[in-house]
């Protein structure tokens, strides 16, 4: 790309774009949508980011001692919570006999309901999210997200039963639904094309701290006497549901959405504001085309099955897919492992928080780092590589050196295993985590853009959801398989990544179909222009 600032279309203009204030200002406001997400999943227990480390942890700590508790990193792991609302997991909880299967005290229905709710509640929302954002704009579906994920918290605070519980757990996927298909869009359409990746990638940022907090925050509150530390953890929520509705009335709309819906000055005058610069003509006519060819899409979701448009959908849904099977979402309702058997002892909890939320927050600064130096395809494919190696040494380790209840693993080889986790949950954080919303973001024409973030949004949920559902009964059954399980899933995605995922980083947003789809060497046959003249007539 050249210096000074300029991303070359392929047309051969040049727009000129500064890093400005404002492009970076409103960014940060609307990633806290990933806040408020990371937040959440890490107040629940439910950990999307850190669930991995902290669950295969605790399966063999708890085999070493047994005085380690099972519990959950969030409020799950909290007795009185678990008492009032899930009785049964308590007892079981509450059991240390030999007969007492590690790996099978949170095969609960209820307990898995209370987290994969969120998920097809987001299921369902992003469609009518798909619609808001075409109509009303990206600045308004963050708006009703904020509102959503506002009465969710304190509904979840304020809860006297299961169904008010669950009631707000819905809220919150309605929440993530919308913000999950507005932010990354917003992130991608507002950023300069040589720091689009970047930009983009502070939404998953954002959830890697937001887990972190909410870690944090479970430590302090599950030693409050009386307890009701879980109400304090789940009502402290509000302060990121907050700042994304503050952002979300602040910031200006992005000028695609505001051309798209006839905006036309009020779209040059924020482009203007955005890239610094008197200089917008060539992006601006460039949003005025893809604008054009967007109106004349009388319905995108039926536009989004032509052929021209099966690259990007074709690689948005087996990217989510894949996102999911590379295990980072598999294991939930664990608490921070005891780190006992590796020095740390009554701090144990805290500690592994602060470990693993830290390997998780400083690896996906490397990506922001990295993103749009060495493009996407580098990052996952050596996260690939690291996350075969690591898994499949667990699963060794695991499957040689412990049964359900045998307390014969090693401190080495714990520390081992405890390096492996971490490697795992890095190399995630940096390519898969981040990666798996930016590329489907950035490859969609601006005709089926907002479809193909709620395909985006749908099919993850879909995914997340089968795991949440499935995951407590494979690991009682599969147990250490399960990660010879994802392990061979990773070779699967890495080889699709390696033959058939093109490079994004560098191609301007509306440019993406010239210079990406019409150049690849499989792709490019579904690029055929009569094929194409045809499917527009």
């Amino acid at each position: 790309m050249p210096a000074g600032g300029f991303a070359v279309a392929s047309s051969g203009a040049e727009f000129e774009a500064k890093i400005t204030p404002v492009v970076i200002i409103s960014c940060l406001m609307a990633a806290t949508g990933g806040l408020m997400f990371g937040y959440d999943i890490g107040i629940s227990g439910n950990f999307e980011s850190l669930n991995l480390c902290s669950s295969v942890l605790l399966i063999f700590f708890s085999a070493l001692n047994s005085t380690c508790r099972f519990g959950s990193g969030g409020v799950t792991s909290m007795p009185s919570f678990l008492k009032e609302f899930f009785p049964v997991v308590y007892e079981r909880t509450q059991q240390h006999g030999a007969d007492d299967s590690n790996y099978c005290k949170y095969d609960n229905e209820n307990l898995q309901l209370f987290t994969s709710s969120l998920y097809l509640a987001a299921l369902t929302a992003t469609f009518f999210a798909s619609y808001t954002t075409r109509v009303l704009g990206r600045k308004h579906t963050m708006l009703i997200a904020g509102v959503f994920f506002i009465f969710g918290t304190i509904l979840n605070a304020s809860a006297v039963n299961l169904f008010m519980l669950i009631l707000g757990r819905i809220c919150l996927g309605c929440g993530v639904g919308f913000a999950n298909q507005a932010v990354p869009l917003f992130l991608s359409e507002i950023a300069p094309t040589r720091i689009r990746g970047a930009l983009n990638i502070l939404f998953q940022f954002d959830v890697t701290v937001g887990i972190l907090l909410a870690n944090l925050i479970n430590y302090g509150t599950s030693k409050i006497q009386g307890g009701w530390g879980w109400r304090l953890s789940l009502g402290l929520a509000g302060i990121p549901a907050l700042l994304l509705t503050l952002g979300a009335i602040l910031v200006d709309d992005t000028p695609n959405s505001l051309i798209e819906r006839g905006h036309l000055e009020k779209g040059k005058s924020v482009l203007r504001k955005i890239r610094g610069t008197d200089n917008i003509e060539p992006e601006y006519q460039e949003i005025l085309e893809a604008s054009r060819i967007a109106q004349e899409v009388k319905h995108p979701f039926r536009n989004l099955l032509m052929r021209r448009n099966r690259p990007p959908l074709v690689i948005t849904i087996l990217l989510q897919v894949f996102q999911q099977f590379t295990g980072i979402n598999a294991i939930m309702f664990y608490a921070p492992v005891l780190f006992n058997t590796v020095g740390f002892g009554n701090d144990a909890s805290l500690y592994s928080s602060v470990i693993t939320g830290a390997v998780n927050v400083l690896s996906t600064i490397v990506s922001i780092y990295f993103v749009d130096k060495i493009g996407r395809r580098i990052l996952l494919l050596e996260a690939g590589v690291q996350m075969f190696i690591s898994q499949t040494i667990i699963a060794i380790v695991l499957g040689v050196k412990l049964q359900d209840n045998e307390n014969d693993l090693s401190r080495g080889t714990a520390i081992v295993v405890v390096l492996m986790v971490c490697s795992f949950v890095s190399s995630f954080a940096w390519s898969w985590g981040p990666l798996g919303w930016l590329i489907p973001s950035e490859t969609f024409p601006l005709e089926t853009r907002s479809a193909g973030q709620s395909i985006t949004v749908c099919v993850n949920m879909v995914f997340t959801f089968v795991i949440a559902q499935a995951f407590l009964s494979m690991l009682c059954y599969m147990k250490y398989g399960i990660f010879l399980f994802f392990s061979g899933w990773v070779l699967v995605m890495s080889l699709f990544v390696m033959f058939f995922l093109p490079e994004t980083k560098g191609v301007p947003i509306e440019e993406m179909t010239e210079r990406l789809w019409k150049e690849h060497w499989f792709w490019k046959r579904f690029m055929d222009e009569d094929v194409v003249k045809k499917e527009s007539v």
